[in-house]
Parts: structure tokens; sequence; C-alpha cells
């Protein structure tokens, strides 16, 4: 029984740091994504055919994904996951459906029989905001990390 009620502490007291950890790695990944995305904004002929098409990250609740990843688990297992503050995780990055920018340019060598060359449909102004946003979220994760580190520091000098 005492070993089981430890377990529940240490899960609980943690929590709030592999949310924090989860939020780091996911904003993490967006930022390297959005920097992907403004690399090939003049990109007009990539593997796959036609111009580069923007990414995108879709996040979902960590227990959200692990509920998907595992659907044969029992109901009871499956409601314990879907309580909050379990973090986050990247599901998967979908290209953006968005229609490809047309530039006149009738001298490159990508252009159609119209003149026009299709460029990525990467806004600059739009990836630079996300950029941002991206980055802040990164760093509110850091002072939540910080400040659960020190709530665990002052615990731990109670007794001093």
């Amino acid at each position: 029984m005492f070993i089981q009620n430890e377990v529940k502490f240490k899960n609980g007291m943690f929590t709030g740091m592999d949310a924090s950890a989860s939020g780091l790695t996911a904003q993490r990944k967006r930022i390297d994504i959005i920097a992907g995305n403004i690399a090939n904004v003049d990109t007009t002929r990539t593997p796959e055919g036609g111009p580069f098409k923007r990414q995108l990250a879709v996040f979902a609740s960590k227990n959200e994904f692990e509920a998907r990843k595992f659907p044969f688990l029992p109901m009871k297992i499956k409601t314990q996951m879907n309580e909050p503050g379990q973090g986050v995780r990247i599901t998967e990055i979908m290209k953006d459906p968005s229609p490809p920018r047309l530039k006149y340019d009738p001298g490159h060598p990508d252009a159609n029989n119209e003149g026009y060359v299709a460029y990525p449909n990467v806004d600059i102004i739009k990836e630079m905001v996300d950029m941002i946003s991206a980055s802040r979220a990164y760093e509110a994760n850091i002072m939540a990390m910080n400040s659960a580190k020190n709530i665990h520091a002052k615990a731990l000098g109670i007794g001093r």
C-alpha cells in the first residue's frame, strides 16, 4: 500500500514538469517546421512535383494520442488518460491545402504556358508570426518548468 501511494505521489509531483517538457519538445519541432517553410519560400520544384507546400504541425494532448494508438485499452484507463495536465504531442505534420502563389515570369524554367510560375504557398509574415508564437510558448514552458523546480526545491527544504 505504501509503495502504491509513493508511486502516485511521484507521478503527481512531476506531472507539471512532464507537461512542460512535452510542450518544449512540441514547440521546438514546430519552430523547425516553420524554419523549413521559410527556407523553402522560393522552391518551385520538389521531388513530388510542383512547388513546395507549406507544412503545419497538428497538436493533440498526449493522452488523446495514446488513446488513439491503443484503441483496445479498457474504458477505465482511457478515462484516466483524459485527465488534464498530461502534456502535448505533435500527431501529424500536414501540408497546407491552400493554392500556390502565381507570379508572372515567362523566362523562369518552371513557367507554365501563360508564363506564370507556381511558388510555394508560404507567406513570410505569417511564418514570422507563427515563429514568434512558438518561441513565446517555448519560453512559457521554460518558465513553468523553472517554477515547478523551485516549488520542489522549497518543498524539499521544509524539513531543514
